[in-house]
């Protein structure tokens, strides 16, 4: 089966450099890369196109990498043939990230959807592009309310990003630390539904905080005294500066390019997320308690609590498209996580005691 380019070509994604491809594909390439991926599709999904009735949505990741590869959303048309509306990048996590309420949102440049996710451990509304829109869609028409008991798990990919020592933390200094978090939420939870109190201790909060940075920063690094952090970064609402530990790490193989792809799993003030990185972009050694400063574009996919239609097709759509139902075949090219974490162990030097603040 062959998937029909549309008239204006494929805009290549930035982010297509932390999956393995620091040099661009050509556009020929990636229209076979689409070929063989619709025909032998690591998943797929579709359902019913509500702006055009005659069309299909589709949803086909091509994986070239353990968790990772290139998303691709189209339409079928009267003609049978496949016309990709657009392709993105991507890296799934196995773990929830937020259990807090869920919205969606269509951007209004084209046919992707954005989730929101208000998480009161990061203090801030999280943006993230939705990675399983037709299942999404789904839910839509079958449900009144398809988000009511939802979760979501994040990930993110990066194209900078450096390693950090670890701060040096007593036993007293991480209780005291998770004491002052617990606080914080119960602060916010009490703020959001209104109470005046609430607002009125962060505010006095946030300028004793701010207070006693700009008096520590004359004679310390800022990284010694900021643990980590989650900000907007830009003028893009789903990119992000961040600074976390990193809880483990494993390595991988772009399985077209084979350059090594890093993938960290990141706790940002008990936030965590997976973020992928090119090993050519990522500066230092990373290891489990150091840490992870970078910018990430951050996605992620909503698990719905009945287990949803994911990976899951329809038996006679697929027939009457034609689709080959085989999965591929070929998981060469990949680093599982025990041999990519040896090397990288065998593969470090020097001292890893943390800074003291």
């Amino acid at each position: 089966m062959s998937a029909q380019p549309n008239g204006k070509g494929y805009i290549l994604h930035k982010y297509m450099r932390a999956i393995g491809f620091s040099k661009p594909p050509k556009r020929n390439e990636i229209n076979k890369y689409i070929t063989d991926g619709i025909d032998h599709p690591g998943y797929r999904a579709y359902t019913t196109d509500d702006e055009n009735e005659s069309g299909i949505l589709a949803q086909f990741d091509i994986e070239i990498g353990d968790h990772f590869g290139i998303s691709v959303c189209g339409q079928f048309e009267e003609d049978d043939r496949f016309y990709p509306d657009f392709l993105t990048p991507y890296l799934d996590a196995d773990s929830v990230s937020s259990n807090e309420e869920l919205e969606v949102e269509r951007r209004v440049d084209n046919s992707t959807f954005s989730g929101v996710c208000d998480d009161l451990r990061v203090g801030l509304t999280l943006i993230f592009r939705l990675r399983n829109i037709v299942e999404y869609l789904k839910h839509d028409h079958t449900s009144d309310d398809p988000l009511l008991g939802a979760s979501c798990s994040l990930s993110a990919l990066s194209t900078e990003g450096s390693v950090l020592l670890p701060i040096y933390k007593t036993p007293e200094d991480t209780r005291r630390k998770e004491a002052t978090e617990e606080r914080k939420r119960d602060l916010l939870s009490r703020a959001r539904d209104g109470d005046e109190n609430a607002m009125q201790d962060l505010s006095v909060e946030e300028m004793d905080t701010y207070s006693n940075i700009l008096t520590h920063v004359q004679y310390e690094d800022v990284f010694t005294m900021v643990d980590s952090y989650l900000m907007p970064y830009g003028a893009e609402c789903e990119l992000y500066s961040i600074l976390g530990e990193i809880k483990a790490y494993r390595s991988a193989r772009n399985k077209i390019t084979k350059e090594e792809v890093v993938i960290l799993t990141v706790d940002c003030n008990g936030l965590q997320l997976d973020i992928g990185i090119n090993r050519k972009d990522l500066y230092g050694e990373p290891n489990v308690g150091r840490r992870f400063k970078g910018v990430i574009w951050m996605m992620g996919r909503i698990l719905f609590p009945d287990g949803g239609s994911e990976g899951m097709t329809d038996t006679s759509m697929s027939e009457n498209r034609h689709i080959d139902k085989t999965t591929d075949p070929d998981s060469d090219g990949t680093d599982n996580s025990g041999s990519g974490r040896q090397s990288d162990d065998a593969g470090q030097s020097g001292d890893d005691s943390p800074a003291k603040s």
